[in-house]
């Protein structure tokens, strides 16, 4: 796919003794959904976590926008999670010592934004995701639901070019999880982000473009297979 946005090839990580990734390989597009699939223990987390330049593969090479992310430093990598890449993780990972606002704005504060305008366009994101009214309260006194609403609105803020959502829904019932993918996947599409999805859930999955199954550290991109 050579208008790949973000791509790995023949990754390989280990913990210690234990193989987490063996060979994998993944590619993504602008504004395309890819579900990465597969039991506990496969490597799913892990691949997103080397993708996302959290974690640096054994071998293998990992390329963003024609950057080599590899290559890159932690601090080049830590740069580029601020700037272009937005996380979504199952239990939402909010602080619970602010305000949903501000927990939404934090991103951009990092960034150097100024407060103001950094709570300007927070709010903007928290009316899309249909949680403006839970501005003031913290996070302990809000839903696990309205929680995964608020951790997409500050994934979303900084309007990042890819979404690594690990299990975004894990946490919800059904009904909330189904909500949460909707707005989500619609918010990010009007943004032409790609999104990065670790689920083990058939009916999560279903909202991607196309699916990535992980087995003993080895992909399979079900797509190409079919």
């Amino acid at each position: 796919m050579t208008d790949s946005l973000l791509s790995g090839h023949d990754l390989h990580k280990a913990y210690g003794s234990t193989p987490a990734l063996a060979g994998a390989e993944f590619t993504i597009r602008s504004g395309e959904v890819v579900a990465i699939m597969g039991p506990s223990g496969s490597g799913k987390s892990t691949l997103l976590h080397c993708l996302a330049g959290i974690v640096r593969p054994d071998s293998g090479t990992i390329r963003y926008d024609g950057r080599d992310l590899t290559a890159m430093s932690d601090g080049g990598r830590s740069a580029l999670r601020r700037s272009d890449f937005g996380f979504v993780f199952q239990f939402g990972q909010l602080v619970p010592e602010l305000t949903c606002l501000e927990n939404v704005a934090l991103p951009l504060r990092l960034n150097a934004v100024r407060r103001k305008e950094a709570e300007a366009r927070a709010r903007e994101w928290m009316e899309r995701l249909e949680v403006a009214d839970l501005a003031r309260k913290r996070p302990g006194e809000i839903s696990g639901g309205q929680g995964q609403r608020i951790a997409v609105a500050r994934a979303l803020v900084i309007r990042p070019r890819v979404v690594f959502a690990d299990e975004p829904t894990g946490a919800l019932d059904s009904l909330n999880g189904e909500r949460v993918m909707q707005l989500l996947i619609g918010a990010a599409r009007s943004t032409d982000a790609a999104i990065v999805l670790v689920t083990h859930e058939s009916r999560i999955a279903a909202y991607s473009d196309r699916e990535i199954v992980v087995r003993d550290g080895r992909s399979r991109d079900m797509a190409r297979a079919a």
